[in-house]
C-alpha cells in the first residue's frame, strides 16, 4: 500500500489573512518503507512572508521571488498524491492551505477522507502529553537534530518514522511451519525496526518435546 507523507511551509498561519504556501514536501511510502519518490518545490507566494513565518522556516521574500507559482506545479503535485492516503501532522493547517491554493485556480479540493492526521493519532494515544513533532521524536527516540528550521522534507522524513511508531506497526508475522530461514532482516531503510530472529524447525521440535515432558511431569 502506498501512502504520502506531506508537509507545507507558508507565509503565515491563516488563509483568511491571505497567507500562501511557500514550500511543499512529499515522501512516498510503500508498505511503510520510504521509496525514492519524492515531490518537493519552493513556491513564489506572490506576497510577503510574515516575520513569524520567516523565523520558523527561514525562507525570505528574495529567495522565493524567482520560484515557480503553485499553478505551475499543481498538475505534477496532484498526480503525485493521486489515489494515495496522505499522512500529515496537524492536517487542518496543511490541507486548509492546499485547498485554498486549489480553490484560487479553480481546482477541486483534497478530500478529508484521504487524510490521516498524526496529530489526532498522537492526541488519542497520549492524552495530556506533548504531541508536537519534536515531542513525538523525543518520545520515540528519533534523531531530529537536523531540524534547526521547519523545512518540509526534513519534517516529512521525521514524520514518516513517527507515523509508523504511532500506529504500533508490529514486526511482520511469520508462519513458522513454512519458513526454512532462521532469521529475517527487514529493509535497511526501516532502521527503527528490530531484526527478528526466528527459531529453526529443530529448535521448535525440541521445545515442543520439552513442554510435553515437563507438563506431564508437573501437572499429571
Amino acid at each position: 500500500m502506498k501512502e504520502i507523507v506531506l508537509d507545507t511551509e507558508t507565509t503565515g498561519l491563516s488563509v483568511r489573512d491571505g497567507h500562501r504556501i511557500v514550500e511543499i514536501g512529499c515522501i512516498e511510502l510503500d508498505n511503510l518503507v520510504p521509496t525514492k519518490n519524492i515531490f518537493h518545490v519552493y513556491l513564489n507566494p506572490e506576497r510577503k512572508v510574515s516575520e513569524k513565518a520567516y523565523e520558523v522556516h527561514g525562507y525570505s521574500d528574495e529567495f522565493l521571488s524567482n520560484k515557480q507559482k503553485f499553478v505551475e506545479v499543481v498538475e505534477d503535485f496532484l498526480s503525485f498524491i493521486e489515489g494515495k492516503k496522505i499522512i500529515i501532522h496537524n492536517a487542518e493547517f496543511d490541507i486548509g492551505h492546499l485547498n485554498n491554493e486549489l480553490s484560487l485556480i479553480g481546482k477541486p479540493k483534497i478530500s478529508n477522507s484521504n487524510i490521516i492526521d498524526t496529530l489526532e493519532l498522537a492526541r488519542n494515544k497520549f492524552p495530556g502529553s506533548g504531541i508536537s513533532l519534536d515531542a513525538l521524536c523525543k518520545r520515540f527516540r528519533i534523531d531530529n537534530s537536523k531540524r534547526e528550521k521547519h523545512t518540509a522534507l526534513i519534517d516529512c522524513e521525521l514524520l514518516a518514522k513517527v507515523y509508523i511508531n504511532l500506529i504500533d506497526q508490529k514486526e511482520p508475522t511469520f508462519d513458522l511451519t513454512e519458513k526454512n530461514d532462521s532469521s529475517v532482516t527487514l529493509d535497511p531503510n526501516r532502521d527503527y525496526y528490530k531484526k527478528i530472529i526466528l527459531p529453526t524447525k529443530k529448535e521448535l521440535s525440541d521445545h515442543s518435546e520439552f513442554l510435553k515432558k515437563n507438563l506431564k511431569k508437573n501437572y499429571f
